[in-house]
């Protein structure tokens, strides 16, 4: 059974608290003196009333109805949407964005950590907005339900619910019996590395509004920038090391760093697959792109390595950020980082893409395969941090990664058949899917997606949702056993 009056409420109070941050950002506008303050006004008295519309209508659950595992993913999904529209309307209402589409599209993108952008000139936008943009992917970066069991666990047991449905990655344990106590864990990790970020950025020279902009998508693995340049705008060696340092962090599980640096147990990262398997990615792609930079004398040896390792993590984190356009580079050379597209960060982490849990559980499965060839009788288990990995999860992550590639294929047909060029139809399909902002083709590094046609937009906004989602948690909704009345 589906509780509907429950998830009523439960997205009123959603809507409730993004009213109050919205109220919030309108203080920036305030003490600027700029023109988009009434914009976000309007806008929280706007997702007020509808939050309190939902919350009345939902009731007071005198029953005392618990959150079901079904209640979770419909919770899930439809909180990413409404956030998305009511969080549209700061954008729309100030007229700084007319349509309505690209307001949705924007908001989504930032929501789910994308990046991707319609706007044409960031560097005319209001600091309200600028501020906002990147609060929805700091906000998206831990998701928003599970960001709200985290600072204010009101759902009671049904918490276990909502996170198991936004999650991401297959789960290893978790830090502590109560989720919410997990959560705000997390979250203190969250701003440590939001907070030292935006220090390290004001340090290096950038000025404190756009540090604390660059520091929020930073630890959200987002990627949107103030600058239409993105970093290269500053063209500061320090402020790419800055940031090279503190995606690499964001793409770590978030779990594993809590232990690794608040208990102290830097052994922890030692032993842990998946992280060794993250470093080792990083290592080779990051050589395989000097290597080729420098052998077709694009830039000398230490302008390499810089650029590659920068972009490496930068794609491989699914964050977006860009210190050059890599589509000009040899075509062997971005489609290298088209490949990483695929990886994500780890488990637990802000970033997206398949992740590196699923890949190493993947790769070690391959290769029992081949070993099972040879010795039939044998038993091959897989471990991961010295943890035999059930035959359900294998099953699983083989399933993700099959279905992952499916709707790559499905998204660049739907995007050839609505006119865009073959190798930028598929570059949109896999960075929606990975939420990463940026691509191969026409819209490559730093380029307004505001010329792709309307039904194009909508589309990549389903298509965010899905990959942030982890695909099944969206894709479930659409079946017919999902809604089975039992």
């Amino acid at each position: 059974m589906i509780h509907i009056r429950l998830i009523e409420r439960i997205v009123g109070i959603l809507l409730l608290i993004e009213a109050g941050i919205l109220m919030l950002c309108s203080a920036i506008p305030l003490v600027c003196k700029e023109d988009d303050f009434f914009s976000f006004v309007i806008s929280s008295l706007i997702s007020a009333c509808a939050g309190m519309l939902f919350i009345s209508t939902g009731g007071s659950n005198r029953k005392k109805e618990m959150l079901t595992r079904r209640d979770g993913y419909i919770v899930v999904s439809i909180s990413w949407i409404v956030f998305s529209i009511f969080g549209a309307l700061p954008y729309y209402i100030s007229g700084y964005i007319p349509s309505f589409t690209d307001a949705f599209f924007e908001t989504m993108s930032g929501f789910t950590t994308t990046g991707a952008t319609i706007i044409n000139d960031i560097e005319i936008m209001p600091h309200g907005l600028l501020f906002w943009r990147s609060l929805t992917q700091w906000i998206g970066g831990l998701g928003i339900v599970f960001f709200t069991v985290a600072v204010l666990p009101i759902f009671g047991i049904g918490e276990v619910q909502l996170f198991a449905a936004e999650a991401t990655g297959p789960q290893r344990g978790k830090l502590h019996p109560r989720i919410s106590v997990s959560g705000r864990w997390i979250l203190i990790v969250y701003l440590v590395i939001t907070v030292c970020c935006t220090i390290a950025l004001c340090m290096s020279g950038m000025g404190f509004f756009d540090s604390i902009n660059h520091a929020l998508c930073t630890a959200a693995t987002g990627g949107f920038s103030t600058k239409n340049a993105s970093l290269a705008y500053y063209n500061s060696t320090t402020i790419e090391n800055v940031i090279t340092i503190f995606m690499f962090l964001s793409g770590i599980n978030y779990g594993l760093l809590f232990v690794a640096i608040f208990k102290g147990n830097i052994g922890k990262l030692k032993i842990d697959t998946e992280f060794k398997w993250y470093i080792s990615i990083i290592l080779i792609f990051t050589f395989l792109v000097c290597t080729g930079l420098y052998t077709t004398k694009q830039y000398g040896i230490g302008d390499s390595i810089r650029h590659s390792i920068f972009h490496v993590i930068s794609i491989i984190t699914t964050t977006g950020f860009t210190t050059t356009d890599y589509t000009l580079w040899p075509p062997f050379i971005w489609m290298l980082l088209g490949f990483c597209m695929y990886f994500g960060g780890c488990g637990g982490s802000t970033s997206g893409g398949a992740k590196i849990i699923r890949i190493s559980i993947l790769v070690k499965a391959l290769r029992n395969e081949f070993n099972r060839i040879l010795h039939p009788n044998a038993v091959l288990p897989i471990r991961i941090s010295d943890k035999v990995i059930s035959t359900s999860i294998r099953q699983s992550v083989l399933t993700f990664i099959i279905s992952l590639v499916a709707l790559v294929f499905v998204g660049w047909f739907f995007y050839m058949a609505i006119g865009i060029e073959i190798t930028e139809a598929y570059g949109t399909s896999l960075a929606c899917i990975s939420n990463l902002g940026i691509t191969i083709g026409d819209h490559g590094c730093n380029i307004s997606w505001g010329n792709m046609p309307a039904i194009g937009k909508w589309f990549s906004t389903f298509l965010m949702l899905i990959g942030r989602l982890e695909l099944f948690a969206v894709l479930i909704l659409f079946t017919p056993a999902f809604w089975k009345h039992r």
